[in-house]
């Protein structure tokens, strides 16, 4: 780079190039290998989406079988993971359990020559649903579950093994939209985290390891969690209009509003907003939607701030029976697909992550004897 721009935060700061993803780009907005992220949720499945990202281009009908087929025989779980699975205690929370996971599984599968990341890609796309709700479903149920479903969808996959049947298809195509739209976002904090790690030439496990440590931080993965809670405070829109406000005369920080890219919407949330008002009527709820558009409608007149995607994909979840605490780990469920296609980008060209900083500290000082100190 030629210029020597400084940000805090790096706002602004270009640190790279990628051919994965477009974000707030005049004229493009949110696109995945050059496909609008509108034309993908209205017209793709999840796992199209996956390969391309992963693959490079979208699947003919027959490598999608294909890929579909292999997916689902990667779910299950090696013994010795599902024993590290039953001994994190039940109050970890669940973002830490799959950074265990997936590091405890780069111990007894190791990447070894990066010739074999696209298996690792794979094979972490399929666990990953696998580790979250088999812990979940083993602390909070006490069962064991069979992770090994046939389900075609990652979306149906994680829906069959939370409630044990098979999703309708009204749940399974709506958590199959968020998982598009939650696929990939350019160098946000967790894909950045990863590419630094891809650089030093460690591998995936590590990279992917790493990246959700960095979602799992509440100014960057959580805020659907913190919707949801928020959203509950309130029993009506007129409870919420007024909460709002007084949260905001206190100056109390608001999640799932404003991003650090988009400057006048998020792309995302008109689709969650849309499926949480069709989700809402077929549930028969009459509090929570009502509640995030009248938090909604107070953020913008008062704030000028947008909802962004983790706002209405609170909701979302939430009826569709998703434990709250698992809208995060749901999030890595998808995202694996754009960490590991970075992990892939990153190698293929790779140079070590190394930024400056400006030194902020005192002048040089001289030394000065330890009995002479005080």
């Amino acid at each position: 780079m030629g210029d020597s721009k400084k940000s805090g935060g790096l706002a602004g700061v270009t640190a790279g190039q990628t051919a994965l993803c477009t974000v707030g780009k005049e004229g493009a907005g949110l696109t995945y290998r050059g496909y609008d992220i509108y034309d993908l949720a209205d017209n793709a499945g999840f796992m199209e989406v996956a390969y391309l990202l992963l693959k490079g281009d979208l699947p003919t009908q027959a490598e999608l079988d294909a890929y579909v087929a292999r997916i689902k025989t990667l779910r299950g779980l090696p013994e010795a993971l599902k024993t590290v699975l039953e001994m994190i205690p039940a109050e970890a929370h669940p973002m830490d359990v799959l950074r265990t996971g997936v590091s405890f599984l780069g111990n007894i599968e190791p990447e070894g020559d990066f010739s074999n990341q696209g298996d690792v890609a794979d094979r972490l796309l399929a666990a990953l649903p696998s580790m979250m709700v088999y812990w979940h479903r083993f602390h909070a149920d006490g069962v064991r579950i069979d992770t090994e479903t046939d389900d075609d969808s990652v979306s149906g996959h994680i829906l069959h093994m939370l409630h044990d049947k098979p999703p309708e298809t009204l749940h399974q195509k709506s958590l199959d939209t968020t998982l598009i739209l939650y696929a990939e976002h350019e160098f946000n904090a967790s894909t950045f985290a990863g590419r630094v790690i891809t650089g030093t030439l460690s591998d995936m496990h590590s990279a992917v390891a790493g990246a959700i440590g960095a979602l799992r931080g509440p100014l960057h993965g959580g805020a659907n969690e913190a919707a949801m809670e928020l959203i509950q405070k309130f029993d009506s829109a007129e409870a919420a209009t007024s909460g709002i406000h007084d949260m905001l005369a206190k100056k109390e920080l608001i999640m799932g509003f404003g991003h650090r890219v988009y400057t006048t919407s998020d792309p995302r949330n008109e689709v969650n907003k849309r499926m949480s008002r069709t989700l809402a009527e077929s549930v028969g709820d009459t509090v929570l939607y009502p509640v995030s558009e009248a938090i909604e409608k107070v953020m913008w007149d008062e704030k000028k701030l947008f909802a962004n995607a983790d706002f209405y994909a609170a909701t979302v979840y939430h009826f569709m029976g998703v434990p709250t605490y698992l809208f995060t780990p749901i999030f890595v469920c998808s995202r694996i697909t754009g960490w590991a296609a970075h992990v892939m980008e990153q190698r293929s060209n790779n140079k070590l992550i190394r930024p400056a900083a400006d030194y902020v500290g005192p002048d040089l000082k001289a030394w000065v004897p330890i009995a002479e100190r005080g």
